[in-house]
């Protein structure tokens, strides 16, 4: 392994760190403003720019769009050719250009200039035109470029991207964007499940809950653990239908190492009391997160919100969380 190519490796990240931080330290009242513009905006949120500034706004549009604000990536040489008609005046654009004297977006300021619409401009070059153009100006500047050469927009990139994505994030804690609306916007992948999936999606019902009355004999109690689809746990419910108990297979095992025992003893004498227990309308994450809290593989769903909110109404495994990808 070389030494020098770690050692180029080293000088890149921690170049591209140093320009992020040295970004922050320039915040100033500007991005206060930009913050109120985007929440404010009544239409979409238009992000543009040319060649790597492109690519940044692509990413930048997306990351817009997955939390709470509608936007979409205007390339600026499609523009003149009639996608500048995609910007309404309820809009708002954002155009991204490290030296600020792209001339395939200048049709883009004009526009904006003639229908008011208000404009973000993010820039390493605040005597550029861009800079002059924006309602609101976000600089960019990086000391240097990461590239050796100095010529390959490396530093600069990393400082507008992060640059966007704390504009984005600031938005979405001044907008109250929660960890629901997300899940809205990420209904499929892994990510969709944990924040989507709930314990009444997944738990087993009916027939494949399995339940027993405080008097039932062992024997009995045995026999419905063996067959239900849920194996290996009953719930003891007293008369009014409350859960007061459990019984596990573990349970049975230390019954049966002792002598005197005898399969027509009743649950309530085997059972162990006041069983873990989660609400239904909990996310399935949670379920897990208890499961490996206590160490358990079963949880019995309860209705919080139901008359008898002790009642058991589901019963959740933990195989059923790991099919589901929870995790």
């Amino acid at each position: 392994m070389s030494q020098e190519i770690l050692d180029e490796g080293k000088r890149v990240l921690q170049l591209e760190a140093q320009s992020i931080l040295q970004a922050a330290d320039k915040l100033n009242g500007s991005f206060v403003d930009a913050v109120g513009l985007v929440k404010n905006c009544r239409g979409k949120v238009v992000i543009t720019g040319m060649g790597k500034s492109g690519h940044i706004a692509r990413k930048l549009a997306a990351t817009f769009s997955s939390t709470g604000t509608p936007s979409f990536f205007l390339h600026p040489a499609e523009s003149s050719h009639g996608d500048m008609g995609v910007i309404s005046e309820q809009d708002l654009v954002i155009a991204i250009s490290n030296g600020g004297e792209s001339t395939e977006m200048i049709p883009i300021y004009s526009y904006c200039s003639r229908k008011d619409i208000p404009l973000i401009a993010i820039t390493g070059n605040l005597n550029s035109t861009l800079a002059r153009t924006g309602r609101v100006t976000l600089e960019a500047s990086v000391k240097e470029e990461a590239c050796p050469l100095g010529l390959a927009p490396t530093s600069s990139t990393t400082v507008t991207l992060a640059l966007g994505d704390a504009l984005a994030m600031a938005v979405l804690k001044e907008k109250g964007f929660r960890k629901e609306d997300f899940a809205e916007f990420h209904p499929g992948g892994k990510l969709g499940r944990k924040l989507l999936l709930r314990v009444k999606d997944l738990m087993h019902t009916a027939e494949a809950l399995p339940l027993v009355g405080t008097e039932e004999k062992i024997s009995q109690v045995i026999s419905l653990m063996t067959a239900q689809q849920v194996r290996g746990v009953s719930g003891v419910v007293d008369n009014k239908g409350s859960l007061i108990g459990a019984i596990t297979d573990g349970d049975i095992r230390r019954k049966l190492q002792k002598s005197n025992f005898s399969l027509d003893e009743t649950a309530i004498n085997w059972m162990s009391r006041d069983p873990k227990t989660i609400d239904c309308n909990e996310l399935a994450e949670k379920a897990l997160f208890l499961m490996e809290q206590f160490k358990i593989d079963r949880l019995f769903a309860v209705d919080k919100t139901a008359q008898n909110p002790q009642r058991a109404v589901g019963l959740i495994h933990i195989q059923d969380l790991l099919q589901a990808n929870i995790r």
